[in-house]
């Protein structure tokens, strides 16, 4: 997007067309101006288009141009944080609800993909955890045994069928996730906003937010080219958050991750590689995730920048860790490289805030955008249309906090990754 190969990669190659939008001029009316044209901004404008309400969607770039446009296309449920811990961080109230939203939230995403007819190369076949090592193990012993006492459909695998299901031996097992699953994210986030669109949304590309001031009982939220008047704003756009709200952006860390490609894969390797097209990823920290699209490319990817030495880094690793994981693969050729920021908290958890009178959001999505991102633009839209109140949200309302020494963090996780990589699977 933009002129650069290297922000969505393959999925700008393979999704359809996005719908047809102009940036915003002139003065409008709405009831709710959303900020932000990803999953949770889409997903709040369908929702409340559906029910009548005058929604007006202002994107800064283009359709799914931060994390939506540019993540893996793992549909997680619930988050990093292991279920046991969630009411001794929120409270048995909030913890509780947390977990159910999430726990629940990619059924949503599957149903809205059948009920708008999304093209999106939806696969609910569930998702791979795998461990490395025994500590990997025990982690996942843990997140098996407390998911499948709240009744989710988890299973953990032992190292004999995890290599049945990967197509590698080098995991000590992997929990299986049958509420999970993959899709083309770039493509969901086109889908959408399509949706939203044909529902009545009125949305607008190009029209970064340049301010946002009260008139009496209104917002007036400024773009450099006119002005919408609306009673409630919905800030929806996590870790690519500018101003006027660039508070939000304060309290995230942002964390890069880059993507491979490969050129479609051989029907050998494709029947021996995730033959059941699980999306997977591993317990290490500087973690690695893969998955196919539906023509057969293994999409590989790690936390990093595919920028200055980054680039050369990274993909050199990519080459000897799929070697090494596959050792059938060979010199397999890379077809797209791509990559993105996660916006990350303190505690690993999204934050729901009330940025000023009628001016909400959630954020921090912590690498699990899509699932998330969809439940929580359906809970934004109940909330600003009166369906709910703030009381009966899964999270309570908090002020941004911002993180000591973001930069140099931000700095030094860009670094660490290079480290990493420059010495992994070597051997």
């Amino acid at each position: 997007m933009l002129n650069d190969p290297r922000s969505h990669g393959l999925w700008e190659m393979t999704a359809p067309p996005a719908p047809d939008t102009v940036a915003f001029s002139g003065k409008a009316e709405a009831d709710v101006v959303i900020v932000g044209g990803g999953y949770t901004g889409f997903s709040a404008a369908l929702h409340l288009a559906e029910r009548g309400t005058r929604v007006v969607l202002l994107e800064g770039a283009e359709i799914g141009y931060g994390g939506s446009g540019r993540n893996v296309g793992l549909v997680n449920a619930g988050m990093w944080v292991m279920p046991d811990e969630l009411p001794g961080v929120l409270g048995d109230v909030y913890g509780s609800r947390l977990l159910d939203v999430l726990g629940n939230a990619p059924r949503l995403v599957f149903d809205l993909v059948e009920k708008h007819g999304i093209d999106c190369e939806i696969n609910p076949a569930g998702t791979l955890h795998c461990a490395v090592g025994q500590s990997g193990l025990d982690e996942l012993k843990q997140r098996a045994e407390q998911w499948s006492r709240r009744g989710a459909p988890v299973r953990l695998l032992d190292a004999a069928e995890t290599a049945t299901k990967v197509g590698t031996d080098a995991y000590a097992g992997a929990l299986l996730d049958m509420r999970a699953g993959t899709i083309q994210p770039l493509a969901y986030a086109r889908g959408l906003a399509r949706a939203a669109i044909a529902a009545g949304a009125q949305v607008f590309t190009g029209s970064p937010v340049t301010g946002a001031e009260r008139n009496g009982t209104r917002w007036a939220v400024k773009t450099a080219r006119g002005t919408v008047m609306a009673d409630w704003v919905i800030v929806a756009t996590n870790a690519y958050t500018v101003s006027p709200w660039n508070v939000v952006r304060t309290e995230l860390v942002h964390l890069p991750y880059f993507n491979f490609a490969t050129v479609p894969l051989s029907a050998e390797m494709q029947a021996r590689i995730l033959p059941e097209r699980q999306g997977a990823w591993d317990t290490k920290e500087v973690l690695s995730s893969f998955r196919f699209d539906k023509r057969g490319r293994l999409v590989f990817g790690s936390v990093g920048a595919l920028r200055g030495t980054g680039l050369g880094i990274h993909k050199a690793w990519a080459r000897r860790s799929l070697r090494k994981l596959f050792p059938g693969i060979g010199d397999v050729a890379f077809e797209a490289e791509w990559y993105g920021k996660i916006g990350m908290t303190a505690d690993n958890l999204p934050r729901f805030h009330r940025l000023a009178d009628n001016v909400v959001g959630f954020s921090g999505y912590n690498g699990r955008g899509i699932a998330p991102g969809t439940v929580f633009g359906r809970t934004l839209a109940e909330l600003v249309s009166g369906r709910i109140a703030e009381a009966d949200l899964p999270l309570p309302v908090t002020d941004p906090q911002a993180q000591s020494f973001r930069s140099a963090r931000e700095g030094y996780y860009e670094l660490g990754a290079q480290v990493a990589h420059f010495a992994g699977a070597r051997f």
